[in-house]
């Protein structure tokens, strides 16, 4: 009871804050649902394991005593590699001393190592059946594991991959600093995460570049006795010099076997489709023919049959304006938030936009959505300690029961007065019943209609680049 009150006096807290950001009827809505949402959360969810019983989400290794790497235990290794401090202070001054590590940074790929799938391998155990005192963390007010926590440790976990994948043992400290470029994808295979099952994180690097690593890491849980499948995800990671001020070179990889063939091609064709994917960008060139033709029947369709006039617009039945589809919220950046290097750690980015996304979606749906996938997070910019985070979220397509939420994020300087994106977020979300049609009014916002339908279709439908 306590948790769930903590955790509806923060929403309406956020709730607060956006006020002036979007309008009264639509945070009326979402507060009242959010409220139908909490008081129905205690008769559908899954009671916590208690007793006998609790072992059932134990893993083996846990049972037994065996030790086992922990994910409290990855951003320790982290700042062991890098040399970081726990301490802010000291923390700052261990990044001024990293730049006498540049020396230590090969000339060129050939120069390294060549490395194999299986040396970067790791197997990291979430204990919240083992562990009861961690489930306060990861606990939502639905008894069921929070997803902004999973993107955090994602994060983390694809860097250390990284590192091993890097590592030389005749140094003490990496020269390398590398930080997340993109998350090319993540896949659900299952909407409940049980609060209380162990859950285990497994990774390895399936493609590298000159001075980029692709990491590919499956989720499991524990549950009846066996782990099944949670998620897939791919993150896409970038090494610097010691100063995160130039690339760096990375180990080549050497596939060995038809499975590890097939995964380095399959970075190859990921890589390939992100280039497609920025060269068609909106941002850049005119929509499709097929696109213009969904543009003008929306158009049409909101004409009012009354007067002859292109101004005169009228929502169509069980449909919402785009501008009313809207969340907003703030972040101050605090210490407490940092990385390794200094930065905004961009897993607590990750988990903000998936939060502020979720309930975006949760208020336009009316009931409680639950994730399918996340695609196409571009790291634009880092976010420095201090800085004043700007988020907004936006439900740009809409198709039957399904929500295509975009979060965009920017940092505001108070002493300038400019925008600086730093991230943009793409989120699909499933309602438990068929959600109304979402209606651009503005070109604006047509061509961000036309930007969901093509990352909903390539998620869902697995379609090409228009």
């Amino acid at each position: 009871r306590t948790s769930t009150r903590k955790c509806l006096a923060s929403v309406a807290c956020q709730l607060e804050v956006c006020r002036g950001c979007v309008g009264n009827n639509y945070l009326k809505m979402l507060s009242l649902r959010l409220r139908l949402l909490s008081a129905a959360s205690s008769l559908t969810t899954r009671a916590l394991s208690s007793g006998p019983s609790a072992s059932q989400g134990k893993s083996p290794d846990m049972k037994e005593g065996h030790s086992h790497l922990l994910l409290t235990d990855v951003r320790n290794r982290l700042r062991e590699i890098v040399g970081a401090s726990t301490n802010w202070s000291d923390h700052r001054k261990a990044m001024q001393e990293r730049a006498s590590l540049s020396s230590q940074l090969a000339s060129s790929q050939e120069d390294l190592p060549v490395r194999t799938m299986k040396d970067s391998l790791i197997e990291v155990l979430l204990p919240l059946g083992s562990q009861p005192t961690l489930r306060e963390k990861y606990l939502t007010m639905h008894n069921s594991v929070r997803f902004g926590r999973i993107l955090e440790d994602l994060d983390s976990l694809a860097v250390l991959i990284c590192y091993t994948h890097t590592k030389t043992d005749t140094l003490g400290r990496s020269p390398l600093s590398i930080v997340t470029a993109l998350v090319d994808k993540i896949d659900m295979r299952k909407n409940i995460i049980y609060p209380d099952c162990d859950i285990k994180f497994t990774g390895h690097v399936t493609w590298v570049g000159k001075t980029s690593i692709e990491a590919k890491m499956h989720v499991t849980q524990l549950h009846d006795g066996a782990f099944s499948p949670v998620l897939d995800a791919t993150f896409v990671m970038v090494a610097r010099d010691p100063e995160n001020k130039r690339a760096a070179f990375v180990n080549p990889l050497k596939p060995e076997g038809p499975e590890e063939e097939r995964l380095f091609q399959q970075g190859e064709i990921n890589k390939t489709r992100r280039v497609e994917l920025s060269t068609a960008s909106l941002l850049k060139v005119a929509p499709t023919a097929e696109e213009r033709k969904i543009v003008h029947s929306q158009f049409l369709s909101t004409l009012d049959s009354k007067t002859v006039s292109f101004r005169s617009r009228v929502l169509p039945p069980n449909s919402v304006w785009m501008e009313d589809a809207k969340l907003k919220g703030l972040e101050i950046c605090h210490p407490q938030e940092r990385n390794i290097f200094n930065r905004i750690f961009g897993g607590f980015l990750m988990r903000k936009a998936y939060e502020l996304g979720w309930a975006n979606a949760c208020a336009y749906g009316g009931s409680r959505p639950y994730l399918v996938a996340v695609d196409d997070i571009l790291f634009q910019k880092p976010v420095e300690v201090g800085s004043l985070l700007l988020l907004s979220s936006q439900v740009c397509y809409t198709e039957e029961t399904y929500i295509q939420v975009r979060v965009h994020t920017e940092v505001f300087d108070a002493m300038t007065r400019q925008h600086n994106t730093t991230n943009v977020f793409h989120f699909t979300f499933c309602s438990q019943e068929e959600v109304p049609q979402v209606v651009p009014k503005s070109y604006g916002e047509s061509m961000l209609y036309l930007d969901g339908k093509r990352h909903f279709d390539l998620t869902m439908k697995g379609g090409t680049v228009a």
